[in-house]
């Protein structure tokens, strides 16, 4: 049975199908492309311009004035270097933490069945639809002040960390994904001698890759883009990321070496998505096993 769409093959065919199949196809591409690379080639080119350039109404298409140096005094005045690490550094940690703990949880719902797993569930997947400015105060007072331990975070990578690590988001997409892993698989590990964490080590783990960087993609990302939590919890300028450092520093900074260092900052996470797009969407899309 074929499948229906808007124009039959037949029509398609035809030459006034082809031309008027292409033309639309083009429109809609060149249109996608302008929207969204629009903005981006603004910020690029933006940075090459001199202050006058940049102000200017309406603006130039083409830099005028070509001026590269804005990226070189855009990286030091700035200090993107030191907020570049700062930065990795929060992000890997973040993912660490989310790729351990999440992963546990996520087995535990899916394979282990817990009492009250699907509660649980639930409750966590309720979480999503709450705003993540409504949790801004409770957990700003939980980081000040850690109930039990009576220790402030502030200041520390464990204020990024230990929120980054409660992501029902997350855990949803691995269970989701550990669901798909055939029950006879995990079995026949139990029936060789197999503990359950065994058997995540061995078995579920290197077939979640896909899934594992996907998750990673996505902690990874969430911190580099976070800016209000941050700009909250890490006040230090020594130790701030590169979207509250660049914030800090802007007062006094001329508006081109500004854009400048906001290209400089965005490129991180655009290289990523250009290189991992595939494994993106292959890791949501994908079963446990094949065959």
């Amino acid at each position: 049975m074929s499948t229906r769409t808007l124009i039959s093959p037949a029509q398609l065919a035809r030459p006034r199908g082809k031309v008027l199949y292409w033309a639309t196809f083009g429109g809609v591409i060149t249109l996608f492309t302008v929207v969204f690379l629009g903005p981006m080639y603004w910020m690029v080119s933006s940075g090459f311009k001199d202050t006058q350039e940049v102000v200017r109404t309406p603006p130039t298409l083409v830099p005028e004035s070509f001026e590269p140096d804005n990226y070189s005094q855009a990286w030091n005045v700035m200090d993107l270097a030191g907020l570049l690490g700062n930065t990795l550094y929060y992000a890997f940690g973040a993912l660490a933490f989310q790729l351990v703990l999440d992963v546990a949880a996520a087995y535990s719902l899916s394979k282990l069945r817990p009492v009250f797993g699907k509660a649980i569930l639930g409750m966590m997947l309720a979480t999503l639809m709450i705003p993540a400015t409504v949790l801004v105060v409770p957990q700003y007072l939980t980081v000040l002040d850690v109930p039990i331990f009576e220790r402030n975070l502030l200041n520390t990578p464990w204020a990024i960390w230990l929120p980054s690590v409660t992501n029902a988001f997350n855990i949803f997409l691995l269970k989701r994904f550990f669901d798909s892993i055939p029950r006879e698989l995990l079995d026949a590990a139990a029936m060789d001698g197999a503990s359950p964490m065994r058997t995540l080590r061995s078995i579920v783990l290197p077939i979640s890759r896909p899934i594992l960087g996907v998750v990673s993609i996505f902690a990874i990302v969430g911190v580099w883009k976070d800016f209000l939590w941050p700009m909250l919890t890490l006040p230090d300028p020594a130790r701030q990321t590169l979207n509250v450092g660049i914030y800090s520093l802007s007062n006094g900074v001329p508006v081109n070496v500004l854009i400048a260092a906001l290209t400089m900052a965005s490129l991180p996470t655009l290289i990523i998505f250009l290189i991992f797009q595939r494994n993106i969407m292959s890791g949501l899309t994908a079963g446990g096993l094949k065959g």
